[in-house]
């Protein structure tokens, strides 16, 4: 794979379109992520002997299709991450859920103004370092951290594995967003049975986003909401999780293993397991597609090293392909497996020594161009597909659910 691939596949991505300042050219983002993505989505069309056909690379930028981000430059196309000068570098500070601006407020040691939490944070951040913020963070449980200045060294790419059909497993999702939610999405498009679980307390975020995204990723889920909180809904849970031939989960691992879920000894009895997380299931560290993204080194450079964002949320589609392919593979002695993804790992696997500043786009007739050794290659812009049916209402089928797998209804 050469330089000039990975800016094709880039251009033709969508991604491009979303990275760099609003005013400016679209920059061409470091890496080889959008070739990573078309990769894996062919390696998910292949384990599932055709049945899933998806442009990976389009996925990068498919969000972004649907509620009409532009780029943004140090601001996220979502609006919710910025990346902020410190003391040494820079960071990407995340203040997306409602209990954030108080976190942030915890984070400098004062009360933050309702109209605008940012000023005193960047000030803030301008006299501390990348280290004290990335501590301070994950006391707080902050989606917060330094920026990365040089590729990291990325997880390792697990060999081939033999494939396996998922027509008619039961795949039991916890995830929320985006990156575990296509997971699941592209298991259900491969034939599996996907039951959402949320609970009264944690509805997936994404509801209040765009509909039509959120349609796109769940359409034929069955959802079910269950309160650990009360006796009866614990035993649901552990039972429906009992009953599952593949779990994604989302969130850092004690999450579920309060509820009494335990990943490993799931794995040992026979489910795949899908764990999602920030940075490894050895960490607390909490983040989302952009911090985390951009905490990897995935961020395009202008002249004098200034970070600004590439794509929208681009770690979550990532993932979400990762993911799935390694939930499409056989566990090693038709045992169960658990799947440890870290999504700074994936993201960090696909980087490499960038020139920088980041190569830019330039004007052709009404639109723009990226120069490949193959000739100009059009920066197309994000674009989505057609969501095949409704989302359930939340707790829709828990009922139903819970009656089909003779699971007592709490």
């Amino acid at each position: 794979m050469t330089e000039s691939d990975s800016a094709a596949d880039w251009a033709a991505s969508g991604a491009v379109a979303l990275t760099g300042r609003p005013d400016g050219p679209p920059l061409v983002p470091p890496g080889r992520a959008a070739t990573h993505a078309r990769v894996a989505a062919a390696r998910v069309a292949e384990l599932t002997g055709g049945a899933v056909q998806v442009d990976g690379a389009a996925l990068l930028a498919e969000r972004a299709a649907f509620t009409g981000a532009s780029r943004r430059g140090s601001v996220s196309a979502g609006g919710g991450c910025r990346l902020l000068p410190t003391a040494d570098g820079w960071a990407a500070v995340s203040c997306v859920r409602p209990d954030d601006p108080m976190l942030l407020g915890a984070l400098i040691g004062a009360e933050l103004p309702h109209d605008d939490v940012w000023p005193p944070v960047e000030a803030w951040l301008r006299t501390h370092t990348g280290a004290e913020l990335a501590e301070r963070a994950g006391l707080l449980g902050l989606a917060a951290g330094p920026v990365a200045s040089v590729a990291p060294s990325g997880e390792a790419t697990p060999p081939p594995a033999r494939g396996r059909s998922v027509d008619g497993l039961l795949v039991v999702d916890f995830s929320a967003l985006w990156a575990g939610p296509l997971c699941a999405h592209l298991l259900g498009l491969a034939g599996a049975r996907v039951v959402k679980v949320e609970t009264p307390a944690r509805p997936d975020g994404a509801r209040r986003g765009h509909p039509g995204f959120y349609r796109l990723l769940h359409a034929g889920h069955r959802s079910v909401v269950l309160d650990p909180g009360e006796r009866s809904g614990r035993h649901a849970l552990r039972a429906l999780v009992e009953r599952a031939d593949i779990v994604i989960e989302a969130s850092r691992p004690r999450a579920l293993a309060r509820f009494g879920l335990d990943a490993h000894a799931s794995a040992a009895a026979g489910t795949t397991w899908i764990s999602i997380t920030a940075a490894g299931r050895a960490t607390d560290r909490v983040g989302f597609g952009d911090d985390i993204a951009a905490g990897a080194g995935l961020v395009a450079r202008e002249p004098g090293g200034v970070p600004l964002f590439c794509g929208d949320a681009i770690a979550d589609p990532l993932t979400g392909l990762t993911a799935a392919a390694r939930a499409l593979t056989s566990p090693p002695g038709g045992t169960g497996s658990l799947h440890d993804i870290s999504m700074t790992g994936v993201v960090a696997a696909t980087l490499d020594p960038s020139p920088s500043p980041s190569p830019a786009a330039r004007r052709s007739g009404d639109g723009w161009v990226v120069d490949t050794s193959g000739g100009p290659v059009a920066v197309a812009p994000p674009r989505h597909r057609t969501p095949a049916g409704r989302a359930a209402r939340s707790g829709e089928h828990t009922a139903e659910v819970l009656r089909e797998l003779r699971i007592p209804v709490p």
